[in-house]
Protein backbone atom coordinates (compact mmCIF):
# COMPACT_ATOMS: atom_id res chain seq x y z
CA UNK A 1 0.00 0.00 0.00
CA UNK A 2 1.51 3.38 -0.92
CA UNK A 3 0.71 7.06 -1.12
CA UNK A 4 -1.16 8.60 -4.10
CA UNK A 5 0.90 11.81 -4.41
CA UNK A 6 3.84 12.65 -6.63
CA UNK A 7 7.14 12.08 -4.82
CA UNK A 8 9.89 14.66 -5.43
CA UNK A 9 13.34 13.40 -6.41
CA UNK A 10 14.89 14.74 -3.21
CA UNK A 11 12.31 12.88 -1.16
CA UNK A 12 13.12 9.70 -3.04
CA UNK A 13 16.82 10.14 -2.30
CA UNK A 14 16.00 10.72 1.34
CA UNK A 15 13.91 7.55 1.46
CA UNK A 16 16.66 5.58 -0.24
CA UNK A 17 19.25 6.85 2.22
CA UNK A 18 17.09 5.79 5.17
CA UNK A 19 16.54 2.24 3.83
CA UNK A 20 18.97 -0.70 3.87
CA UNK A 21 17.83 -1.81 0.41
CA UNK A 22 15.86 0.06 -2.25
CA UNK A 23 14.21 -1.44 -5.34
CA UNK A 24 12.88 0.75 -8.16
CA UNK A 25 10.12 -1.12 -10.03
CA UNK A 26 8.01 -0.47 -13.09
CA UNK A 27 4.19 -0.70 -12.77
CA UNK A 28 4.33 -4.44 -13.57
CA UNK A 29 6.75 -5.15 -10.71
CA UNK A 30 9.90 -5.60 -12.83
CA UNK A 31 13.05 -4.36 -11.12
CA UNK A 32 14.70 -1.41 -12.85
CA UNK A 33 17.25 -0.39 -10.26
CA UNK A 34 18.70 -1.83 -7.03
CA UNK A 35 20.46 0.12 -4.30
CA UNK A 36 21.95 -1.59 -1.25
CA UNK A 37 23.02 0.80 1.50
CA UNK A 38 24.51 -1.84 3.81
CA UNK A 39 27.22 -3.68 1.92
CA UNK A 40 27.54 -6.39 4.59
CA UNK A 41 24.19 -7.88 3.62
CA UNK A 42 24.76 -11.38 2.18
CA UNK A 43 22.43 -10.94 -0.81
CA UNK A 44 24.89 -12.04 -3.47
CA UNK A 45 25.10 -10.17 -6.80
CA UNK A 46 22.08 -7.85 -6.63
CA UNK A 47 22.93 -6.48 -10.06
CA UNK A 48 21.46 -9.64 -11.58
CA UNK A 49 18.07 -8.70 -10.16
CA UNK A 50 17.62 -5.90 -12.73
CA UNK A 51 15.13 -6.92 -15.38
CA UNK A 52 13.57 -9.66 -13.25
CA UNK A 53 10.21 -9.63 -11.55
CA UNK A 54 10.36 -8.77 -7.86
CA UNK A 55 8.19 -11.79 -7.11
CA UNK A 56 10.82 -14.11 -8.60
CA UNK A 57 13.73 -13.05 -6.36
CA UNK A 58 12.05 -13.58 -2.97
CA UNK A 59 11.46 -16.85 -1.12
CA UNK A 60 8.42 -18.93 -1.91
CA UNK A 61 6.43 -17.98 1.21
CA UNK A 62 7.02 -14.25 0.57
CA UNK A 63 5.58 -14.19 -2.96
CA UNK A 64 1.91 -13.70 -1.89
CA UNK A 65 2.99 -10.71 0.21
CA UNK A 66 4.79 -9.17 -2.80
CA UNK A 67 1.69 -9.59 -4.95
CA UNK A 68 -0.45 -7.90 -2.29
CA UNK A 69 1.96 -4.94 -2.14
CA UNK A 70 2.01 -4.58 -5.93
CA UNK A 71 -1.78 -4.80 -6.20
CA UNK A 72 -2.27 -2.35 -3.32
CA UNK A 73 -4.38 -4.83 -1.33
CA UNK A 74 -2.04 -5.22 1.62
CA UNK A 75 -3.64 -4.16 4.90
CA UNK A 76 -0.25 -3.36 6.45
CA UNK A 77 2.13 -0.66 5.33
CA UNK A 78 5.20 -2.78 6.15
CA UNK A 79 5.42 -6.49 5.24
CA UNK A 80 7.98 -9.08 6.31
CA UNK A 81 9.64 -10.45 3.16
CA UNK A 82 12.62 -12.85 2.95
CA UNK A 83 15.28 -12.81 0.25
CA UNK A 84 17.39 -15.91 -0.49
CA UNK A 85 21.09 -15.54 0.27
CA UNK A 86 24.32 -17.39 -0.36
CA UNK A 87 24.28 -18.56 3.26
CA UNK A 88 22.24 -21.15 5.16
CA UNK A 89 19.59 -18.69 6.33
CA UNK A 90 17.42 -16.27 4.35
CA UNK A 91 17.74 -12.48 4.73
CA UNK A 92 14.63 -11.03 6.48
CA UNK A 93 13.49 -7.52 5.51
CA UNK A 94 10.58 -5.30 6.39
CA UNK A 95 9.37 -3.81 3.09
CA UNK A 96 7.14 -0.81 2.33
CA UNK A 97 6.07 0.17 -1.18
CA UNK A 98 5.90 3.81 -2.29
CA UNK A 99 3.96 4.57 -5.49
CA UNK A 100 4.63 7.66 -7.73
CA UNK A 101 1.31 8.78 -9.27
CA UNK A 102 2.62 10.58 -12.38
CA UNK A 103 5.29 8.16 -13.58
CA UNK A 104 3.66 5.03 -12.24
CA UNK A 105 7.03 3.88 -10.85
CA UNK A 106 7.20 1.93 -7.60
CA UNK A 107 9.89 2.16 -4.93
CA UNK A 108 10.28 -0.69 -2.42
CA UNK A 109 12.10 0.36 0.75
CA UNK A 110 13.51 -2.39 2.95
CA UNK A 111 14.82 -2.41 6.51
CA UNK A 112 17.16 -5.25 7.51
CA UNK A 113 15.69 -7.48 10.24
CA UNK A 114 18.64 -9.86 10.59
CA UNK A 115 19.66 -8.45 13.99
CA UNK A 116 16.06 -8.75 15.21
CA UNK A 117 15.81 -12.28 13.76
CA UNK A 118 19.05 -13.27 15.52
CA UNK A 119 17.71 -11.86 18.77
CA UNK A 120 14.44 -13.74 18.32
CA UNK A 121 16.36 -16.95 17.63
CA UNK A 122 18.39 -16.45 20.79
CA UNK A 123 15.17 -15.95 22.71
CA UNK A 124 13.72 -19.16 21.25
CA UNK A 125 16.92 -21.06 22.09
CA UNK A 126 16.84 -19.69 25.64
CA UNK A 127 13.19 -20.72 26.03
CA UNK A 128 13.92 -24.21 24.74
CA UNK A 129 16.89 -24.48 27.09
CA UNK A 130 14.70 -23.43 30.01
CA UNK A 131 12.06 -25.95 29.02
CA UNK A 132 14.67 -28.70 28.82
CA UNK A 133 16.05 -27.75 32.23
CA UNK A 134 12.53 -27.59 33.66
CA UNK A 135 11.71 -31.01 32.24
CA UNK A 136 14.97 -32.44 33.58
CA UNK A 137 14.21 -31.04 37.04
CA UNK A 138 10.70 -32.48 36.88
CA UNK A 139 12.14 -35.89 36.07
CA UNK A 140 14.65 -35.57 38.89
CA UNK A 141 11.90 -34.59 41.32
CA UNK A 142 9.75 -37.52 40.17
CA UNK A 143 12.62 -39.96 40.70
CA UNK A 144 13.40 -38.39 44.08
CA UNK A 145 9.75 -38.67 45.16
CA UNK A 146 9.51 -42.28 44.03
CA UNK A 147 12.73 -43.18 45.84
CA UNK A 148 11.86 -41.20 48.97
CA UNK A 149 8.45 -42.82 49.27
CA UNK A 150 9.51 -46.39 48.47
CA UNK A 151 12.73 -46.90 50.47
CA UNK A 152 12.52 -49.01 53.61
CA UNK A 153 14.72 -46.63 55.62
CA UNK A 154 12.86 -44.13 57.77
CA UNK A 155 13.91 -40.63 56.64
CA UNK A 156 12.95 -37.18 57.89
CA UNK A 157 14.00 -33.85 56.38
CA UNK A 158 14.25 -31.03 58.94
CA UNK A 159 14.71 -27.30 58.38
CA UNK A 160 17.98 -26.38 60.14
CA UNK A 161 16.75 -22.89 61.03
CA UNK A 162 13.32 -23.67 62.51
CA UNK A 163 13.99 -27.38 63.29
CA UNK A 164 10.54 -28.21 61.88
CA UNK A 165 9.98 -31.39 59.91
CA UNK A 166 9.70 -30.57 56.20
CA UNK A 167 9.19 -34.06 54.82
CA UNK A 168 8.74 -37.56 56.17
CA UNK A 169 8.48 -40.78 54.19
CA UNK A 170 5.98 -43.58 55.00
CA UNK A 171 8.67 -45.68 56.71
CA UNK A 172 9.39 -42.82 59.15
CA UNK A 173 5.69 -42.29 59.88
CA UNK A 174 5.29 -46.01 60.55
CA UNK A 175 8.35 -46.09 62.85
CA UNK A 176 7.15 -43.07 64.82
CA UNK A 177 3.56 -44.40 64.76
CA UNK A 178 2.16 -40.94 64.14
CA UNK A 179 -0.06 -39.51 61.37
CA UNK A 180 1.49 -37.12 58.81
CA UNK A 181 -0.34 -34.05 60.16
CA UNK A 182 1.33 -34.51 63.58
CA UNK A 183 4.83 -34.90 62.08
CA UNK A 184 5.17 -32.69 58.98
CA UNK A 185 5.38 -29.04 60.00
CA UNK A 186 5.87 -29.87 63.69
CA UNK A 187 9.12 -29.39 65.65
CA UNK A 188 11.42 -32.36 65.27
CA UNK A 189 11.80 -32.80 69.04
CA UNK A 190 8.10 -33.62 69.48
CA UNK A 191 8.63 -36.96 67.73
CA UNK A 192 10.78 -38.17 70.64
CA UNK A 193 10.56 -38.34 74.40
CA UNK A 194 11.29 -35.25 76.48
CA UNK A 195 14.78 -36.29 77.54
CA UNK A 196 15.94 -36.60 73.92
CA UNK A 197 15.79 -32.85 73.20
CA UNK A 198 19.17 -32.02 74.77
CA UNK A 199 20.94 -34.90 73.01
CA UNK A 200 19.40 -33.87 69.70
CA UNK A 201 20.46 -30.25 70.18
CA UNK A 202 24.05 -31.30 70.95
CA UNK A 203 24.19 -33.63 67.94
CA UNK A 204 22.74 -31.03 65.54
CA UNK A 205 25.11 -28.37 66.85
CA UNK A 206 28.06 -30.72 66.23
CA UNK A 207 26.84 -31.41 62.68
CA UNK A 208 26.46 -27.67 62.03
CA UNK A 209 29.99 -26.98 63.26
CA UNK A 210 31.87 -29.83 61.55
CA UNK A 211 29.60 -30.80 58.67
CA UNK A 212 30.21 -34.47 59.55
CA UNK A 213 27.32 -36.89 60.32
CA UNK A 214 26.47 -37.77 63.90
CA UNK A 215 24.76 -40.78 65.49
CA UNK A 216 22.54 -40.45 68.56
CA UNK A 217 20.40 -43.00 70.37
CA UNK A 218 16.87 -41.79 71.12
CA UNK A 219 13.52 -43.03 72.32
CA UNK A 220 10.41 -42.33 70.24
CA UNK A 221 7.20 -40.99 71.78
CA UNK A 222 5.72 -44.50 71.71
CA UNK A 223 8.73 -45.80 73.65
CA UNK A 224 10.62 -47.62 70.87
CA UNK A 225 14.41 -47.17 70.94
CA UNK A 226 15.78 -45.79 67.68
CA UNK A 227 19.10 -44.56 66.39
CA UNK A 228 19.17 -41.26 64.51
CA UNK A 229 21.82 -40.63 61.85
CA UNK A 230 22.05 -36.84 61.34
CA UNK A 231 23.68 -35.19 58.32
CA UNK A 232 23.36 -31.70 56.87
CA UNK A 233 23.09 -30.34 53.33
CA UNK A 234 22.41 -27.00 51.66
CA UNK A 235 19.73 -26.25 49.10
CA UNK A 236 19.92 -22.76 47.58
CA UNK A 237 20.20 -20.47 50.63
CA UNK A 238 18.72 -22.84 53.20
CA UNK A 239 20.25 -25.62 55.29
CA UNK A 240 18.47 -28.88 56.06
CA UNK A 241 19.13 -31.83 58.34
CA UNK A 242 18.65 -35.30 56.87
CA UNK A 243 17.53 -37.60 59.70
CA UNK A 244 17.79 -41.32 59.06
CA UNK A 245 16.06 -43.38 61.73
CA UNK A 246 16.72 -47.02 62.47
CA UNK A 247 16.86 -49.56 65.27
CA UNK A 248 19.18 -49.13 68.23
CA UNK A 249 22.95 -49.48 67.82
CA UNK A 250 22.98 -53.06 69.02
CA UNK A 251 20.19 -54.06 66.66
CA UNK A 252 21.93 -52.39 63.76
CA UNK A 253 25.21 -54.15 64.47
CA UNK A 254 23.37 -57.44 64.67
CA UNK A 255 21.67 -56.77 61.36
CA UNK A 256 24.99 -55.86 59.76
CA UNK A 257 26.63 -59.06 61.04
CA UNK A 258 23.72 -61.09 59.73
CA UNK A 259 23.94 -59.42 56.31
CA UNK A 260 27.69 -59.98 56.15
CA UNK A 261 27.20 -63.65 57.01
CA UNK A 262 24.65 -63.99 54.21
CA UNK A 263 27.02 -62.35 51.72
CA UNK A 264 29.87 -64.66 52.72
CA UNK A 265 27.62 -67.69 52.41
CA UNK A 266 26.47 -66.47 48.99
CA UNK A 267 30.05 -66.11 47.78
CA UNK A 268 31.00 -69.56 49.02
CA UNK A 269 27.98 -71.28 47.46
CA UNK A 270 27.90 -69.30 44.20
CA UNK A 271 28.51 -71.25 40.95
CA UNK A 272 30.68 -68.34 39.78
CA UNK A 273 34.23 -68.03 40.99
CA UNK A 274 35.09 -65.30 43.51
CA UNK A 275 38.70 -64.30 44.18
CA UNK A 276 40.21 -61.58 46.38
CA UNK A 277 43.83 -60.62 45.69
CA UNK A 278 46.30 -58.03 46.91
CA UNK A 279 47.56 -55.15 44.76
CA UNK A 280 50.02 -57.39 42.92
CA UNK A 281 47.36 -59.98 42.04
CA UNK A 282 48.28 -62.67 44.60
CA UNK A 283 45.30 -64.67 45.87
CA UNK A 284 44.19 -63.95 49.44
CA UNK A 285 40.78 -65.64 49.41
CA UNK A 286 38.62 -67.56 46.95
CA UNK A 287 35.49 -69.68 46.95
CA UNK A 288 35.02 -73.34 46.15
CA UNK A 289 33.76 -72.67 42.62
CA UNK A 290 37.04 -71.02 41.59
CA UNK A 291 39.03 -73.89 43.11
CA UNK A 292 36.96 -76.31 40.99
CA UNK A 293 37.59 -74.22 37.85
CA UNK A 294 41.37 -74.52 38.24
CA UNK A 295 41.00 -78.15 39.40
CA UNK A 296 42.54 -77.81 42.85
CA UNK A 297 41.13 -79.73 45.78
CA UNK A 298 41.68 -77.10 48.48
CA UNK A 299 41.11 -73.37 48.54
CA UNK A 300 44.12 -73.07 50.82
CA UNK A 301 46.38 -74.24 47.98
CA UNK A 302 45.59 -71.08 45.99
CA UNK A 303 46.54 -68.58 48.70
CA UNK A 304 49.72 -66.67 47.94
CA UNK A 305 49.70 -67.73 44.29
CA UNK A 306 49.40 -65.15 41.51
CA UNK A 307 46.07 -65.16 39.69
CA UNK A 308 48.07 -64.76 36.47
CA UNK A 309 49.14 -68.41 36.83
CA UNK A 310 45.70 -69.58 35.65
CA UNK A 311 44.80 -66.88 33.11
CA UNK A 312 44.98 -67.91 29.46
CA UNK A 313 47.12 -65.07 28.07
CA UNK A 314 50.10 -65.09 30.42
CA UNK A 315 51.75 -61.73 30.92
CA UNK A 316 48.89 -59.87 29.22
CA UNK A 317 45.53 -60.42 30.93
CA UNK A 318 46.64 -59.74 34.50
CA UNK A 319 48.54 -56.60 33.53
CA UNK A 320 45.48 -55.26 31.67
CA UNK A 321 43.14 -56.05 34.58
CA UNK A 322 45.39 -54.50 37.22
CA UNK A 323 46.08 -51.38 35.12
CA UNK A 324 42.36 -50.75 34.57
CA UNK A 325 41.54 -51.37 38.22
CA UNK A 326 44.19 -48.90 39.37
CA UNK A 327 42.97 -46.30 36.87
CA UNK A 328 39.18 -46.77 36.89
CA UNK A 329 38.47 -48.92 39.95
CA UNK A 330 36.23 -51.34 38.01
CA UNK A 331 36.36 -53.74 35.04
CA UNK A 332 33.31 -55.33 33.42
CA UNK A 333 33.00 -58.49 31.31
CA UNK A 334 36.66 -58.98 30.43
CA UNK A 335 36.83 -61.99 28.08
CA UNK A 336 39.69 -64.44 28.46
CA UNK A 337 40.26 -68.11 29.26
CA UNK A 338 41.11 -69.93 32.47
CA UNK A 339 43.81 -72.63 32.41
CA UNK A 340 43.50 -75.42 34.96
CA UNK A 341 46.31 -77.25 36.70
CA UNK A 342 45.96 -80.05 34.15
CA UNK A 343 46.20 -77.81 31.09
CA UNK A 344 42.54 -77.60 30.05
CA UNK A 345 41.24 -74.21 28.96
CA UNK A 346 37.79 -72.81 29.74
CA UNK A 347 36.47 -69.53 28.24
CA UNK A 348 35.50 -67.12 31.04
CA UNK A 349 34.31 -63.57 31.63
CA UNK A 350 35.92 -61.62 34.46
CA UNK A 351 34.47 -58.62 36.28
CA UNK A 352 36.63 -56.94 38.89
CA UNK A 353 36.54 -54.10 41.39
CA UNK A 354 39.04 -52.34 43.63
CA UNK A 355 38.12 -53.01 47.28
CA UNK A 356 38.55 -50.96 50.44
CA UNK A 357 38.17 -54.01 52.67
CA UNK A 358 39.76 -56.20 54.00
CA UNK A 359 42.65 -53.82 53.19
CA UNK A 360 42.93 -50.77 50.92
CA UNK A 361 44.16 -51.80 47.49
CA UNK A 362 42.66 -55.29 47.52
CA UNK A 363 41.10 -56.52 44.29
CA UNK A 364 37.90 -58.55 43.95
CA UNK A 365 37.33 -60.74 40.87
CA UNK A 366 34.21 -62.54 39.67
CA UNK A 367 34.98 -65.35 37.21
CA UNK A 368 32.14 -66.80 35.14
CA UNK A 369 32.44 -69.90 32.93
CA UNK A 370 30.89 -69.07 29.52
CA UNK A 371 31.86 -72.29 27.78
CA UNK A 372 28.39 -73.80 28.27
CA UNK A 373 26.42 -70.91 26.83
CA UNK A 374 24.14 -71.95 23.99
CA UNK A 375 25.29 -70.87 20.57
CA UNK A 376 23.15 -68.43 18.70
CA UNK A 377 20.72 -69.71 16.12
CA UNK A 378 22.32 -70.68 12.80
CA UNK A 379 22.56 -67.60 10.64
CA UNK A 380 21.38 -67.30 7.10
CA UNK A 381 23.96 -68.11 4.46
CA UNK A 382 24.07 -64.50 3.25
CA UNK A 383 24.85 -62.95 6.66
CA UNK A 384 28.18 -62.40 8.34
CA UNK A 385 28.71 -65.09 11.02
CA UNK A 386 30.20 -62.64 13.49
CA UNK A 387 29.54 -59.06 14.41
CA UNK A 388 32.35 -56.55 14.95
CA UNK A 389 32.18 -57.07 18.72
CA UNK A 390 32.40 -60.86 18.26
CA UNK A 391 35.41 -60.49 15.99
CA UNK A 392 37.22 -58.31 18.53
CA UNK A 393 36.58 -60.94 21.19
CA UNK A 394 38.67 -63.36 19.12
CA UNK A 395 41.74 -61.16 19.55
CA UNK A 396 44.21 -63.05 21.71
CA UNK A 397 42.50 -66.39 21.08
CA UNK A 398 42.86 -66.67 17.32
CA UNK A 399 45.82 -65.28 15.29
CA UNK A 400 45.07 -62.03 13.47
CA UNK A 401 45.84 -63.50 10.07
CA UNK A 402 43.17 -66.20 10.62
CA UNK A 403 40.55 -63.60 11.62
CA UNK A 404 41.34 -61.43 8.58
CA UNK A 405 41.49 -64.42 6.22
CA UNK A 406 38.12 -65.78 7.37
CA UNK A 407 36.41 -62.39 7.10
CA UNK A 408 37.98 -61.62 3.70
CA UNK A 409 36.97 -65.00 2.26
CA UNK A 410 33.40 -64.56 3.43
CA UNK A 411 33.06 -61.04 1.99
CA UNK A 412 34.60 -62.23 -1.29
CA UNK A 413 32.15 -65.13 -1.49
CA UNK A 414 29.16 -62.88 -0.77
CA UNK A 415 30.25 -60.40 -3.46
CA UNK A 416 30.63 -63.17 -6.07
CA UNK A 417 27.20 -64.60 -5.20
CA UNK A 418 25.65 -61.13 -5.47
CA UNK A 419 27.27 -60.51 -8.87
CA UNK A 420 26.06 -63.88 -10.21
CA UNK A 421 22.57 -63.15 -8.98
CA UNK A 422 22.51 -59.68 -10.56
CA UNK A 423 23.77 -61.02 -13.92
CA UNK A 424 21.48 -64.10 -13.83
CA UNK A 425 24.51 -66.40 -13.59
CA UNK A 426 26.26 -64.81 -16.60
CA UNK A 427 29.84 -65.32 -15.51
CA UNK A 428 31.38 -63.10 -18.15
CA UNK A 429 29.25 -60.16 -17.01
CA UNK A 430 29.85 -61.06 -13.35
CA UNK A 431 33.62 -61.06 -13.87
CA UNK A 432 33.41 -57.64 -15.54
CA UNK A 433 31.23 -56.32 -12.74
CA UNK A 434 33.71 -57.52 -10.12
CA UNK A 435 36.76 -56.27 -12.04
CA UNK A 436 38.17 -59.78 -12.42
CA UNK A 437 39.31 -61.80 -15.38
CA UNK A 438 37.09 -64.73 -16.29
CA UNK A 439 39.88 -67.13 -15.35
CA UNK A 440 40.24 -65.55 -11.88
CA UNK A 441 36.49 -65.75 -11.39
CA UNK A 442 36.49 -69.47 -12.26
CA UNK A 443 39.31 -70.08 -9.80
CA UNK A 444 37.31 -68.43 -7.03
CA UNK A 445 34.12 -70.28 -8.03
CA UNK A 446 35.96 -73.58 -7.67
CA UNK A 447 37.46 -72.45 -4.38
CA UNK A 448 34.08 -71.66 -2.82
CA UNK A 449 32.13 -74.40 -4.61
CA UNK A 450 29.76 -71.99 -6.31
CA UNK A 451 27.80 -72.77 -9.47
CA UNK A 452 28.03 -75.65 -11.94
CA UNK A 453 31.50 -75.59 -13.46
CA UNK A 454 31.00 -78.57 -15.67
CA UNK A 455 29.99 -76.53 -18.76
CA UNK A 456 31.88 -74.17 -21.00
CA UNK A 457 32.52 -70.58 -20.03
CA UNK A 458 29.94 -68.03 -21.09
CA UNK A 459 30.52 -66.21 -24.31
Amino acid sequence: MGTESTIPADAIKLLQASADITLKLDPQGVIEQVQVTRKELALGDTGQWVGRRWEDIVTHESRPKVRELLQGTSRALWRHINFPTNQAEDAPFEIALVRAQESGSLIALGRDLSALAALQQRLVDAQQSLERDYLRLRHLETRYRALFQSINDAVLMVDAASEDVVEANPAALALLDRPPKLVIGAPFHQCFQTGAASRLDQAMAAVRASGKPELVDLAAVRGEAVQCHISIFRQEERWFFLMRLGGSRGNLEGQENEQQAKLLDLMQRSPDGFVITDESGRVQQCNAAFADMVQLQSQQALRGESLERWLGRAGVDMNVLLANLRQHGIVRLFSTSLRSEYGSNVPVEISAVRLQLPAPGSMGFTVRDIGRRLEREPQKSRELPRSASQLTELVGRVPLRDIVSETTDLIEQLCIEAALELTRDNRASAAEMLGLSRQSLYVKLRRYGLGDLGGEPDA
